[in-house]
């Protein structure tokens, strides 16, 4: 009976064609609509400035389980749910937020009184926390962490399941936004000390290994766990062996290797190269026939997706990196002038890394609006004579993951600066003679995700993701999902979504597991 099951079960989450990229970018549509909603609540009304758990997962986290089940197929109606009371609320004036920030003059720092005060100590160099980021980066872990439970029961339709071979479906986009987001994050360190692409490479190589190698162990123990408890498996997805959890710890440590690369070429260029000779290898040098028609008799032949489909990976990382590297520093040029002082042996940098500095958002906005036309276009190419293919991360599934996910950074960005624009005014230069004067923020970094439920979510976001499979697998042990009602699933996936959510704010002051 048992065996029965399992095979019934694989079945259930074979064979899907997906759905359409229009589909698809409705129902993640729903995600903005529902920060709309909640930046016009937090930004409008007092007793909504500090949200209590509750009524932030109503907001922000309900909306995306039922976009993914019972509004699947009407997901602009709940868009218009979110945005109507959003609408009426722009009616209301948004409330007064922030304090100055103290300004320099010639002889030292300012406070807000005037009064003088004491010369700063220097700091290490630091970015500027960015709202955008820790609400994109929260809400595709949290659409990820839904997605693999509700895939399991039939109120999950089978268009947003992972497709066999060839399609678009929400859970194939989910794999490339988790790897293009760990590119974006990545980009933190070379933006802080670009000189750590020209560090000996051999001790880099260790530290970033090292690092890995829990993410390492973690796809190894699931492995072991699947086979052991005979727990229902999609062998295409990957292999017989390989995971997911192995993709994302080779992903470093190639980036890694290619620093010497990437100080003299453009990290974007890099990454649409290595998607061309990824799609190259696959069409013309026989590796697509590789995958989908050659025997698993050996342990390579065993993991061929996951071999096969690395380089796909790698080029979606380093477009993340590219990514990272324009919308985290004060200018989008920062990184690429200070690569290119780097590569001159100049070593001067454009701008200093002072939190104090706003980030030069106009110019943000109009690079990302370029590069996502960029990769919209080219992926409108792409498909004229190729599929997209999770299973072997070619090109146009490269193209349309850094398009959706440029896409819906540069979204999120808009709404964060239409709702909670910062002030900012301008002083003069002390280290300037000509009398230049800078443009500084008048108000503190408003704290409209630090401290709520999405930032809780991003903190531990690699132990929630565990934790969400921990959970998905009992789940699946204990009950029959895939014949369970529409009702009695909903009941399920609301609890555990609550569930998760709920560890991520009790555990929010502490970094339970740092990478």
């Amino acid at each position: 009976m048992a065996d029965n099951y399992k095979a019934s079960k694989e079945a259930f989450v074979s064979g899907a064609t997906g759905s359409t990229i229009l589909h698809i970018n409705m129902i993640s549509a729903v995600a903005l609509a529902s920060i709309a909603l909640h930046s016009a609540m937090r930004s409008r009304i007092q007793v909504f400035k500090s949200m209590p758990f509750v009524v932030e997962w109503l907001t922000l986290i309900l909306p995306l389980l039922l976009v993914m089940t019972v509004f699947a197929d009407a997901p602009g109606a709940l868009s218009a749910l979110l945005l109507a009371p959003t609408v009426t609320l722009l009616l209301v004036p948004p409330l007064e937020r922030g304090l100055p920030l103290p300004s320099r003059n010639a002889d030292g720092l300012v406070s807000p009184a005037g009064s003088p005060v004491s010369q700063p100590r220097p700091t290490p160099p630091s970015l500027r926390p960015l709202p955008a980021l820790t609400t994109y980066r929260a809400h595709m872990l949290l659409m990820t962490i839904i997605s693999i439970l509700a895939v399991d029961f039939p109120v999950f339709p089978r268009s947003l399941a992972k497709c066999e071979t060839f399609g678009v479906s929400l859970m194939d986009l989910g794999v490339g936004s988790f790897v293009f987001s760990q590119g974006v994050v990545s980009a933190i360190p070379l933006i802080k000390d670009p000189s750590h692409l020209r560090a000996p490479l051999v001790p880099k190589l260790v530290t970033v290994s090292r690092k890995m190698l829990p993410v390492i162990a973690l796809g190894v123990v699931r492995v072991l766990l699947v086979k052991g408890s005979e727990y229902p498996e999609h062998v295409t997805e990957y292999g017989t062996h390989w995971n997911f959890f192995i993709t994302l710890a080779i992903l470093p440590i190639i980036q890694t290797l290619l620093h010497p690369v990437i100080i003299r070429i453009p990290i974007a260029l890099l990454g649409i190269w290595l998607g061309v000779v990824q799609e190259y290898i696959l069409s013309v040098g026989g590796l697509k026939e590789v995958v989908l028609n050659a025997p698993r008799s050996n342990i390579i032949m065993e993991n061929k997706e996951g071999i096969a489909s690395l380089l796909g990976y790698v080029s979606i990382h380093l477009l993340g990196l590219s990514t990272g590297t324009i919308i985290l520093p004060p200018s989008p040029s920062y990184f690429r002038k200070s690569r290119d002082a780097l590569r001159e042996g100049s070593g001067n940098h454009t701008l200093p890394l002072d939190p104090a500095i706003p980030r030069q958002h106009a110019k943000t906005v109009i690079e990302l609006f370029s590069y996502s036309a960029v990769w919209w276009v080219l992926l409108g190419f792409t498909r004229l004579g190729v599929d997209v293919s999770r299973r072997m991360a070619n090109s146009p599934y490269v193209l349309w993951v850094a398009a959706f996910n440029t896409s819906f950074i540069l979204g999120y960005h808009l709404l964060d600066m239409f709702f909670f624009p910062t002030r900012t005014t301008r002083i003069k230069d002390p280290n300037d003679p000509t009398g230049k004067r800078l443009l500084v923020p008048q108000e503190t970094y408003d704290d409209q995700v630090k401290a709520g439920l999405l930032a809780a979510v991003n903190k531990n976001g690699l132990v929630l993701f565990l934790l969400a499979n921990v959970a998905t697998g009992l789940i699946n042990l204990s009950i029959p999902t895939m014949y369970t009602s529409d009702g009695r699933a909903m009941v399920i996936l609301g609890g555990y979504a609550f569930g998760v959510c709920l560890v991520a704010w009790i555990v929010r002051r502490v970094r339970v597991w740092r990478l």
